[in-house]
């Protein structure tokens, strides 16, 4: 069963941004890092961010450090990454998951939510 639901995607120019949202059950949000994954086409799929269950800490991929922000509201069962300063190469379905900490900021479940389409094109 799914218990993941991403929104927030849409279609901006380079240089834009957008915010997601991820709003996850509570059993899966509750004491679990949280993170961010994308997936481009013909691309396998990639942690682009996640963070702890207490907020701190924190890591993000190369490609994304400065320019996109992870941050959770835990009373709101909600994870969020803002993204600035958006690069074609953004491209992708973004998905969220719990993480694992102790491997590599995993994803923990094999089940994933429908994603939410981000373009970046002018």
């Amino acid at each position: 069963q799914v218990q993941l639901v991403e929104s927030g995607g849409g279609l901006v120019q380079p240089g834009g941004s957008l915010r997601l949202s991820c709003v996850a059950s509570a059993s899966m949000f509750s004491f679990n890092a949280m993170g961010w994954y994308r997936q481009a086409p013909g691309k396998q799929r990639e942690l682009v961010a996640a963070i702890s269950s207490g907020g701190i800490p924190s890591t993000y991929a190369d490609s994304v450090k400065g320019r996109f922000t992870i941050s959770r509201d835990n009373a709101k069962y909600t994870v969020y990454l803002q993204m600035n300063s958006l690069k074609p190469e953004d491209t992708a379905v973004y998905y969220c998951n719990a993480a694992n900490p102790s491997l590599g900021w995993s994803p923990i479940r094999n089940d994933w939510g429908q994603g939410t389409q981000v373009t970046v094109s002018s």
